[in-house]
């Protein structure tokens, strides 16, 4: 009994460390680099990180936090996301905040899968899978809400693209990609050695 207390415990006490971690990043410039459009954001690190460790439930949480701290960003004065509240303020909140809870959640189900299988694969396809799931459910979630937008359709006419996936892909281009090499080799590498230093304590 009294272990099952302190490995709640001790689950508590890494979820709240793995969420200030979040907090921090978001509001330091540890955790974007702003671009004119979007801005490339290094929050999957530590969503990964929390689900590989945490499990799916962890990553969940880890990534709920993600979402309330970019959509507090919207009301921060960021042109993007002020613009999208604006114009609808529930789709910003689903759009910052569902992709994320989703993309822990999902990370986390990756991992233990793939660990069945290869435990050093997991780590590296786990976290792969947080920057781009994150990219891709963003994405699905502003294109549903926002693509008709006047506001969005002046980006469609900018990229001189046609439909809404090459709006997608041309928005995200190099920045998508920057998100997914920073987290597959900084998540992968921090959460294979804390996992290891967890174990051993």
């Amino acid at each position: 009994m009294n272990n099952n207390k302190t490995n709640r415990t001790r689950y508590l006490v890494e979820l709240a460390l793995m969420a200030a971690i979040i907090f921090i990043m978001a509001f330091t410039p540890l955790g974007y680099f702003r671009t004119p459009g979007l801005s490339i954001t290094f929050l999957t690190v530590p969503v990964a990180v929390g689900a590989i460790i945490l499990g799916p439930g962890g990553g969940a949480v880890c990534g709920l936090v993600f979402g309330v701290t970019s959509l507090i960003q919207c009301f921060m004065g960021g042109t993007f996301g002020s613009m999208l509240l604006g114009i609808n303020p529930l789709g910003t909140a689903f759009t910052c905040i569902v992709p994320r809870v989703l993309e822990g959640l999902l990370c986390g189900l990756v991992f233990r899968g793939i660990r069945k299988i290869s435990k050093n694969s997991a780590y590296l396809a786990a976290s792969l899978a947080c920057p781009l799931l994150n990219t891709l459910f963003f994405m699905s979630a502003m294109v549903l809400i926002f693509y008709r937008t006047e506001y969005i359709q002046g980006f469609v006419q900018a990229l001189g693209v046609s439909n809404p996936f090459t709006f997608a892909v041309a928005f995200v281009g190099v920045q998508g990609l920057i998100e997914a090499a920073v987290c597959f080799v900084i998540a992968g590498a921090v959460s294979r050695a804390l996992g290891a230093a967890l174990k051993a304590a």
